[in-house]
């Protein structure tokens, strides 16, 4: 019997779990990081196909100021409609649950894919356009519903490493996107109609695979009262037929927070038992977003050419630079249960910080001879830095944070400022690149800094707690008790004894 509750208390990875894992991560989390970087490499020639099209409908060149514009509304298109897309959260996961969000939500894919595949033939730009904001949608849900869904399956002691594989997915996609870029692939004129339509093909095996995959426990017996699917669900994803501790553990969250209800963003902002959880989650993804890592890839070119990088070869450093990316999340993976979610985000912030900092005096500096080589190397440890914390971790604390009522509307909140901060780099950075020039980064490195306190003062350490013992570490500070059954409720409908905990 200890033996059976010592590996209750400590879930393996089965099977079951592996693979929900990286077929969901795949088929969203993957389309996300390829279309942020998707529309980098063929850039010109997309630009190029823009002006034939305008050419040939109105017989003359398209004004380089349209042009911008167009070129504009595509890029910034893609996190708009992410925001929109985290604010259709919490309705979705709410009727639809977590595995079948994810299922409609390859509808946004797969459209889009098909969209921006036949644009050339069409010789609409419009299309693409149109289909960027849709896309942009399906990275909005599938950023906050593929941690949620994650975190909901897997058991405490594994969480934090299950949770850390959908942004290494992104890194891969990223990474995808910039090998299928290069010229001799697919990121010159003939090639980019395929390139970006090849979005789809991750949402088509995510429909195929995933619904033979279970709906997450939580969801079914809390939020849907199906006691029977949960406890198959468990079994299934645990590899043992003896589910019982963790079904009492989320009867003991459901019946602590009956008196909630299902909470709205509204509920969630004016209820004091979270308040310093959802400011906690704000700080960290605006730190994340606001941090510098879109200006950095912005620069990263310009800094390869000044370093005496061949035109014809920045695209391989671009590609190396992403391959770091990926390898540091892959690290982060590994070492997240060891580390704990809070020294990874103060080593990230810090590791952040000191580059944005020496970056600045290296680009002031950059005509000196070796000074180019700094950059790069500034370039690449900032890019170490926010893969081990600010990329991963906040996805991960955010599942944490929040109970089964509270977490649909905490991912909504957290995703729209993941998106709006994101929107708005994209929107400000060129302007502050004209007006600052190299000083851009002091900013960064401030906010970097202002995080990293933040997180020190006020951010626990959340790793191997079930989510009833994180809300009691935060009770303290929220100046809250938090009232929850000794045991759960029993089979005549009655509750256990009450106990009232107020811990941090």
């Amino acid at each position: 019997a200890k033996v059976q509750d010592d590996r209750q208390a400590q879930g393996q990875l089965t099977v079951v779990l592996m693979l929900a894992t990286l077929i969901s991560a795949f088929g969203s989390s993957f389309q996300y990081g390829y279309n942020v970087a998707v529309i980098n490499s063929p850039s010109l020639f997309i630009q190029q196909f823009y002006n034939t099209t305008y050419v040939e409908r109105y017989g003359g060149p398209m004004e380089d100021s349209f042009l911008t514009l167009l070129w504009s509304l595509s890029v910034s298109m893609f996190p708009l409609g992410g925001l929109f897309g985290s604010l259709m959260v919490a309705p979705l996961v709410n009727k639809l649950g977590r595995k079948g969000t994810l299922l409609f939500n390859n509808i946004f894919s797969v459209v889009p894919a098909v969209m921006m595949g036949v644009s050339e033939i069409a010789k609409s730009y419009e299309i693409i356009i149109v289909a960027r904001i849709i896309v942009g949608i399906c990275a909005g849900l599938s950023s906050n519903v593929v941690p949620m869904y994650l975190g909901e399956l897997s058991p405490k002691n594994l969480r934090g490493a299950i949770g850390v594989v959908p942004q290494l997915f992104i890194t891969i996609g990223i990474l995808s996107a910039q090998v299928l870029g290069i010229r001799s692939i697919l990121g010159n004129n003939t090639g980019w109609p395929l390139m970006l339509g090849l979005t789809g093909i991750p949402a088509l095996v995510e429909l195929l695979l995933l619904p033979f995959f279970p709906e997450s426990p939580r969801y079914m017996l809390i939020q849907r009262g199906d006691d029977k699917t949960a406890r198959r669900a468990l079994q299934r994803l645990r590899g043992w037929e003896d589910v019982d501790r963790e079904m009492d553990e989320m009867r003991l969250e459901h019946q602590s927070e009956q008196a909630e209800g299902r909470l709205s963003v509204l509920n969630l902002l004016s209820l004091r038992s979270l308040r310093w959880q959802l400011i906690s989650i704000v700080a960290m993804n605006m730190g994340q977003q606001l941090s510098g890592i879109n200006a950095i890839y912005y620069y990263a070119d310009s800094i390869y050419s000044s370093a005496g990088v061949p035109e014809s070869d920045i695209q391989y450093v671009t590609v190396g630079t992403g391959a770091v990316n990926v390898f540091m999340t892959i690290t982060a993976v590994f070492i997240v249960e060891a580390a704990g979610r809070r020294l990874l985000l103060l080593i990230g912030f810090g590791i952040c910080c000191v580059s944005c900092a020496l970056l600045t005096v290296a680009l002031t500096f950059q005509s000196t001879e070796w000074m180019p080589y700094v950059s790069i190397a500034c370039v690449i440890l900032y890019v170490v830095g926010h893969a081990v914390g600010p990329s991963t971790i906040p996805y991960v604390v955010t599942t944490e944070m929040f109970r089964q009522s509270s977490r649909p509307a905490a991912f909504m909140v957290a995703g729209s400022i993941h998106w709006l901060s994101n929107f708005t780099v994209g929107l400000v950075f060129p302007f502050m690149e004209s007006g600052l020039g190299s000083n851009s980064f002091i900013i960064f490195c401030f906010i970097c800094l202002a995080t990293l306190f933040y997180i020190w003062l006020i951010v626990p350490e959340t790793k191997n707690k079930t989510f009833l013992e994180i809300s009691q570490m935060f009770a303290d500070r929220n100046q809250v008790e938090i009232h929850a059954p000794l045991k759960p409720e029993t089979g005549d409908g009655r509750e256990g004894d009450a106990f009232k905990v107020t811990a941090f």
